[in-house]
């Protein structure tokens, strides 16, 4: 593949990685509108806080069911015409949830919104495919800060939207964008040649093959996953804990948050510059402590008064969403590093453990918090983060694959 654009990164011209970043956030971004609006939905649809709670559960399920069925022709065939056909049916799933006519409508839509997102984990291996093997880190840290901004900003968003224009419009807007985000993919990003003829099926199977031929794989899995479920389970119960006494607060106000986890997505950029100068894995373990110090820190609730609380809520935030995102940027300079031919499928492992895991922090939390509180949450939170830094601490390095980009072989795949 020649590219005749003028670089500004690697081997990867600006205007790509500026796509790049953009889709990735649009895409994943479609996963999270629901969470800020859950109350709204319910009460817009008749339905229970405990009905509406299946709507960000199977969102998460269909992601990570999309990345283990979807994510691997990503190496099969040209990574371009499976963004393009992905970003479609999106749209289409987007438009079922807008027009939905009760709650078990919206819960199917949801789990197709979140299999078609998986688009998302095709622009992140393409921009890894096409950059240098030694700015690899840097090219992935941006892009991720795309998607990670994405994630973040859609709670405001939507929270905002929500509040203001009601639910559907906010799906709507969602699926106004992925079908701009098609047109420009399809009239931009260059043809990728596929760099596996394996069928189908085998495809699928080399999965299994891949996961166990690398411990490097299977710890930053099992790492990611338990913040993950951490992740999942503070997102899914926010918007209740703040509606109930003693805040009495909206959507809105439930969305503001993720401004302040969207600083966290700045996490991307230094830790992928951190992990081709300083290597992946000290980033992986600096990044748990910090996400496991950002959760501890809530236990304060039941000595300070509300609006101190809030405040706290506002930098745990911050914390949490920095140390996880720089651990996932680390996490996946790590798995990239593996089998340069096998970059979609590495990644669909990490991130088919990585939502399954966010999907039960949804379901865990909503339980505990409806039958224990807030404190019951945090606990698991914070214990979910304690696990993973314990994974990181035990890592070795010069098993399983843990070199940094640098050491890679010169071919791309």
């Amino acid at each position: 593949m020649h590219m005749k654009n003028k670089t500004s990164l690697g081997d990867v011209p600006g205007r790509l990685i500026l796509l790049f970043a953009v889709g990735s956030g649009l895409a994943v971004a479609t996963l999270y509108y629901n969470q800020p609006m859950l109350a709204v939905i319910a009460t817009g649809l008749g339905a229970s806080t405990a009905s509406a709670g299946w709507v960000p559960t199977l969102t998460q399920l269909g992601y990570a069911l999309g990345i283990l069925l979807l994510a691997p022709l990503g190496d099969r065939h040209d990574r371009r015409a499976v963004i393009v056909r992905k970003g479609l049916a999106l749209v289409a799933a987007l438009l079922a949830a807008a027009a939905a006519p009760n709650i078990a409508w919206l819960a199917l839509a949801s789990l197709a919104i979140g299999v078609f997102a998986t688009l998302a984990q095709d622009i992140v291996p393409a921009a890894a495919t096409l950059a240098g093997d030694a700015n690899r880190g840097r090219v992935i840290g941006k892009v991720m800060t795309g998607l990670l901004l994405g994630i973040l900003l859609s709670r405001v968003i939507s929270g905002v939207v929500a509040a203001q224009w009601g639910w559907r419009l906010m799906f709507l807007a969602a699926a106004l964008s992925i079908a701009l985000l098609v047109l420009v993919a399809w009239r931009q990003l260059p043809r990728f040649e596929a760099t596996t003829r394996l069928p189908y099926g085998a495809l699928l199977r080399s999965l299994g093959e891949l996961w166990l031929e690398h411990p490097g794989l299977r710890r930053a899995t099992v790492a990611q996953g338990l913040l993950a479920l951490a992740f999942g389970a503070f997102w899914s119960t926010l918007a209740v804990f703040l509606q109930a006494a003693p805040f009495h607060l909206g959507s809105a106000a439930a969305g503001a948050y993720g401004l302040a986890g969207a600083a966290g997505a700045l996490a991307a950029p230094l830790a992928g510059r951190f992990a081709d100068s300083g290597g992946p894995e000290r980033v992986t373990r600096i990044g748990a402590a910090v996400v496991a110090l950002s959760f501890a820190v809530l236990f304060v609730y039941p000595w300070v008064p509300g609006p101190a609380y809030l405040w706290i809520l506002a930098f745990s935030s911050l914390g949490f969403d920095f140390g996880l995102q720089g651990t996932l940027i680390a996490h996946q300079t790590i798995v990239y590093g593996l089998d340069p031919a096998a970059r979609s499928r590495l990644n669909a492992l990490l991130f088919v453990g990585m939502f399954v895991a966010m999907a039960l922090g949804s379901m865990l939390g909503s339980a505990l918090l409806a039958s224990f509180g807030w404190m019951a949450v945090v606990g698991v939170m914070a214990t979910a983060s304690l696990l993973a830094l314990a994974v990181r601490l035990r890592a070795h390095p010069r098993r399983g694959g843990a070199a940094t980009v640098a050491s890679l072989p010169t071919h791309s795949g």
